[in-house]
Order: C-alpha cells, then structure tokens, then sequence
C-alpha cells in the first residue's frame, strides 16, 4: 500500500513547481494562486455595527483549486501552509486553514524566506502555529481599505463621474503629485551667474592642461552676483586680477556603501538605473524569487524573500559573502568587521533584505539562463549585495584657495585612491552631481596661478523636481505610508484611474487628479494628511505586536469617518469635469473632438460617446523629415510603452528608429543622422549606420527634456 504523501500549499504555480522538483517522492504542492477568501464584491462584507465581523466567501474562478486542494488534503499525511512570510501570507494561510477544517494552533505553518532546498528542508524541520496577530494586522488593514473605497467610491461616481475610486494609500499618494505641482506652480525663479575661471596647471613636460576655479569671495564677503552687470563687473576683476595661493586643505574621504536591498530601495534604484517602473520591477523579481530554470541546476529561486523592509541579513548570508569578498577582489577590500546598517524607524525587520540565495552564482555565470531583464535587475541585487560588505571607498581630497586684488576663488577636487565598494557598485541619485575632478594640482602657499580663461554662467534658480515613481516610492516610505507591498499597486491605480500621468518618466497630475484631491483635501482631510495615514500604519504595526486590538483601531477610526463621509454626500454639488477641446474633427459624426485620458496617457475621443465612439490617438511630430521618402516623422509608443520613431506615410513607408533622427546626413557614408544625449548632458548627432556610426558633438540646447539617455 502506498504510504500517504505530505501536501505543501503555497501561493504561486511557480514556486510549487520549484518546490516540488526539490522535495520529489513523499510531498505534493500545491498553489492557492493567492486569497481563496475575500470580502464580496457586490456587499461591504464588513459589518459596522457588529464589531466589524468581516464577511468572506469563496473568491469566483478559486471553486476548482479549492476543491483539488480539498481532495489532496483528504490523503494527505500532513498539510502544511507554506504561503509568503508577510501579513498578507498568514492572513492566506488562515483562511486555507479555515477552509480545510485544519486547527490554526497546531504546527501546520511553515515559513521560508528563500525558495531553495536547503531554506525548504528546514523550515519543514520547525513548523509552527499560524500568528493570529498578523492575520488580525492583515483583517484591519483590509477592513479599513473595504470602509474607505467602497464608501468614498460611490460619492465620487455620484459627484463626478462612474469609474473613479478612492482609498486610503492612494488618495495620499495623488496628494503628494498635486501638492508637488502646486509647488511647481507656485515658484518663482531667482536669477544668480557663476563665474569660473580656468587656471594652468604647471607641467613638468610643458603640456598645457587647465583645472576649474570658480569665485568664491569679493573684498572678503561670499560672493552673489544677482543679474548680468554684476556677473560683468566680477568677470572684470578676476580677469584683471593677479592670483596666488593663500591656503591649500588637503584630507581623506570615506565613502560608505549602501545596505543591501529593500523592497523600496530595489524600486528606486531599479527606476534610476534600468528605467524599470515599479510594476515591472515587482514582476521580474517576483520570477527571480519563485524560480528559474538554470542550466545544470534545475529550477532555482535565486534572490530572497522580495516584500520586506529590513537591512538584515542572516549570519549564514554573512559568513558565505565574507568568504567570497577576498576570493574574487583580495583580501584588502574585506573590512575587519562586518558592516551593519540600520533600517529606518518604523521597519518591521520580519525577514531578510533582498539578496542572492547563493553569492557563488554570480550574474554572468547563468545570464544564458535569463531573461534581458532577469538578468538586469539579478545583476543590481547580486552588485548591491557583494558591496555591502565591502570596505568603504577613499578619496583624497584638496580644497585651495586664491586670492589676488580682493578676489577670491576656490578650486575643490577629489582623487579616488581606493575603489573598496565602487568596484562592485555605485548607488544612484535621484539629482544628477557633477562629478569630481580626478587630477589634484600641485601647488603649494604662496605660488603664483596664471588664469588661462574666465567665463561667467547665467542659472536660475529651480522649483522641486516632479516626482518620478522612484522618488514618490522613496517619499511614500519615508513618510511610513503604506508599507512593501503596496507602492507598486498604489502606483499603478492612481495611473489607471486618471488621477495621475506619466510624462517622460515625471508623474503629472491631471485636471481629474485635482479635483478629486481638492474633494478629499477638504472634505476627508484626515484621510489624505500623510500623518494621519502614518499612525494608521503604526496602529497596525502594534495589532501585529500584540499590543493593540484590530478592533479598536476600527472603532477609533469609522465614526468620524462615517461623520465627514455624511457631511461630504450632504455638502458636495455634482461636479462637471469639462473636456479639453482640441482642434480636431471627428471623421464619424463631424463633431470637435476634445482630449482625454486614459490609463496609458492622454487621447482623443469623440464628446458625443457613446453614441459616437470615435477615439484617435495624439500625433506628435518631431522636426525631421522621414529619411526614406520625406514624410513628416511621428513620435510613438510601442506596445511595452517604449518611444520610437515611424514615419506618417505608414504603411507605404516602413521607416522606424528607435533613436530620434535629425535633419542632417552623416558626412563619411550619407546614412541619416540621430540625437543622442549622455547622463552628463552632452549631446551629439550620431550616425545610424550600425557599422559607420560617426558621432558629431553638439553645441547648444538640442535636447528636449524627454529625450532617451544613454
């Protein structure tokens, strides 16, 4: 007789198949595909009246795996619940236990924190009881989320129009996007000129090389020049000016790395570095933890749990990279002690941060075995996690001043003298930094400096930057609002809905955006104040801690929302969003078709729907002509939202770039020419010829803030 298998359910399709090639003969996995049970969609589900009891039923399409999932437990020797090690994962645990008859106080709840053999085995070895904390943690946040959309929503259908929603994350998160706008709106630039000057560096072969002094004082007050004259009557006297050295300050600097990842941080490098948006990065790395097929090894989870908020890493992560570190760079860029980091404030450090499951298996070793974008992003968490634990990069450093007839002028400068961590990786700004020198002269007190050239620079002064999702993810989490595993959706809704338009990689609010946030603003102000929000957060941190009631952070927070929520269905007139009128006419009804939005940007659309369902898309044209028949040449995107350039006489022509070509044929073989642009801001023409590509540097603003970088 066959001896009864053990049944393992978790959550993916691919991490059971992973998991099932481990374990073999003796074990059976099985996916939930996510929450079996949920709140219906046609009812609140939350009674208000009887302490909040949640309704839950069966979620449709999940009848079939229930019911395979029913029958394997029925022969099964033991079940055990191996779904994420989060909140959301217990909560699924809980309701599976539910569901199958299962005591939620016997050891049935297994959790690991990366999907490979040895994390499986043990955590089989030390099952444990499911944590009602987190599951109660899980129910208030889904009861709060369940009383503001499914309450607030029908006010704005009512209000403004069918279709929009509202919710307590994303309600914020548009908030921030207006109110930055606002601030945008509301700066006024200030005017201020630089002068620089370039000096002569003594040169023992003759060889004339200059390094960068810029003004720094005049009659030994700091120096502010507010308008041209001033800028004219400062270039005057640098240029007239005898220069010598008064004082030279040489010293060392350390830079530190940065922790291995988080799920925030991974979503903001990943924006910066690979122009991934927080969607996709969550999608890849989903697939890199629940398993890929590596050649000669079989299917592997090969990054660690990826929805956390800790810097943590385990003794065993620790001593396999310590180990590595001298192995592949040497003994010198191994610090004599661990580097620790510390997590922000409000972390709840539930797991590991986001690391290789085996640091011997680096990116270059099993790239055949990824994807493009696989490989990017395993390749920016094996990088980040390496130098984590690398020493600190150290640079010399040289501030010197001179000063000659009450001018004063300062150069600044760094060497790099040990590499340490920037061997292995260098973390990114949301600010682009102009970089340092790389050459320190060398003077000493009291030696004369010969000025080659002198130029003064007109700049204004600049509003806040708009919000890329990179830095709303960072600002989202600084201001403890929402936690891991909400940034990406969040995003992704308020996007869907209108509220929000992505531009050239800058999050701009729409007139729908600002209109719903003035409703909330004024009338749920609680409800969208980042404060409020946050203690939101921290009240459901201390539900999990076991040191507050699920129930008393609902009943602390629904009447005064039912009360503003009242006051707002009584208070508020019906609003009219009125379409932006365009200059074109629609070819069906001859009506004057006006702009909308959609979840992929601005469009045109026929104001007579839905009697007229006449939609167009926005032709932007680019100044050049098509190179193959002379056409007008379009700006486009393709199907994964990647601009391109085609030509306006599709489909009798053919022509597309993916660069953005210009007016102008290249001088060595005729083939047309594009613009490019360096993260520096250099741009250039360069030429499309795969084998020619003649590159002409540019001179002036050719480029518009939107264009590709390279």
């Amino acid at each position: 007789m066959a001896t009864a298998s053990k049944l393992i359910i978790v959550e993916s399709p691919a991490k059971a198949r992973t998991i099932a090639r481990f374990l073999g003969r003796g074990y059976k996995v099985e996916a939930s595909q996510g929450h079996v049970r949920d709140l219906p969609k046609s009812q609140l589900g939350v009674d208000v009246d009887n302490d909040f009891a949640m309704k839950y039923i069966t979620i449709h399409g999940r009848g079939k795996i229930l019911t395979k999932i029913r029958k394997e437990a029925k022969s099964a020797s033991q079940i055990y619940l191996a779904t994420d090690p989060d909140r959301e994962g217990e909560a699924i645990s809980w309701h599976l236990a539910q569901t199958l008859g299962m005591d939620a106080s016997s050891p049935c709840r297994i959790e690991f924190h990366e999907i490979t053999h040895r994390a499986v085995e043990n955590a089989l070895k030390n099952p444990r009881p499911i944590d009602m904390e987190r599951v109660d943690a899980q129910q208030a946040r889904r009861a709060l989320d369940r009383l503001v959309g499914y309450k607030l929503s029908p006010l704005l259908w009512a209000k403004v129009k069918k279709g929009l929603s509202a919710g307590r994350v994303q309600s914020v998160a548009t908030r921030l996007v207006v109110d930055r706008e606002q601030d945008i709106d509301d700066f006024i630039p200030e005017e201020y000129w630089e002068i620089t000057a370039n000096a002569l560096l003594p040169s023992a072969r003759g060889r004339k090389t200059t390094f960068t002094l810029r003004l720094n004082t005049l009659d030994d007050q700091k120096a502010e020049l507010h308008n041209e004259e001033e800028a004219a009557a400062a270039l005057k006297r640098v240029e007239n000016a005898r220069f010598a050295v008064y004082g030279i300050k040489r010293g060392e600097k350390r830079k530190l790395p940065a922790p291995p990842f988080t799920t925030s941080s991974l979503q903001q490098e990943a924006g910066r570095k690979l122009n991934f948006t927080t969607q996709k990065t969550m999608q890849v790395v989903q697939q890199l933890y629940e398993g890929v097929d590596l050649e000669g090894e079989g299917t592997q989870g090969i990054v660690t749990y990826i929805r956390t908020d800790s810097v943590r890493i385990s003794q065993e992560a620790l001593d396999a990279v310590r180990a590595y570190i001298p192995e592949r760079f040497g003994t010198e860029y191994l610090p004599e002690t661990p580097n620790e980091f510390k997590g922000r404030r409000n972390a709840q450090d539930a797991h590991e941060a986001i690391r290789p499951t085996d640091v011997t298996r680096t990116p270059e070793s099993i790239k055949s075995s990824l994807t493009k974008e696989q490989f990017q992003l395993y390749r920016l968490i094996y990088s980040r996690f390496l130098a984590s634990q690398m020493k600190p990069a150290i640079y010399d450093t040289m501030t010197m001043d001179v000063a000659g007839e009450g001018v004063g002028m300062r150069f600044y400068g760094e060497h790099k003298r040990f590499a340490g961590f920037t061997s292995m990786y260098e973390e990114s700004t949301d600010d682009t930094q102009e970089a340092a020198e790389s050459t320190l002269p060398q003077f000493s007190e009291g030696d004369p400096v010969t000025i080659d050239s002198v130029s003064s620079t007109q700049h204004f002064t600049q509003p806040p930057a708009r919000y890329t999702e990179a830095s709303l993810v960072k600002t989202l989490e600084e201001k403890g609002i929402g936690r891991p595993s909400t940034y990406a959706p969040t995003i992704t809704t308020i996007i869907a809905r209108g509220y929000v338009m992505r531009e050239n990689k800058r999050l701009f609010p729409t007139e729908l955006g600002r209109t719903i946030n003035a409703m909330m603003t004024e009338y749920f102000g609680p409800i969208v104040d980042t404060e409020f929000t946050a203690g939101l957060e921290e009240q459901l941190d201390e539900v999990e801690e076991g040191t507050e009631d699920w129930h008393r952070v609902l009943e602390k927070f629904y009447p005064p929302f039912a009360a503003m929520l009242k006051n707002a269905e009584e208070a508020i007139e019906k609003v009219e969003i009125k379409d932006e009128p365009s200059d074109e006419i629609c070819d069906k009804c001859g009506a004057q078709m006006v702009y909308r939005v959609g979840r992929y940007g601005k469009f045109l659309a026929c104001p007579n729907f839905p009697d007229c369902r006449n939609t167009k898309p926005i032709l932007t044209y680019i100044d050049a002509s098509c190179p193959l028949c002379g056409g007008r040449l379009l700006e486009k995107n393709s199907r994964k939202n990647r601009k391109f350039y085609g030509c306006e006489n599709y489909p009798e022509c053919n022509f597309v770039s993916w660069e953005m070509p210009v007016n102008e044929r290249c001088e060595k073989c005729g083939s047309y020419m594009t613009l490019k642009r360096s993260r520096k801001g250099e741009v250039w023409h360069l030429c499309s010829n795969e084998k020619c590509r003649h590159k002409v540097e540019v001179k002036g603003p050719e480029v518009s803030e939107g264009e590709e970088e390279e």
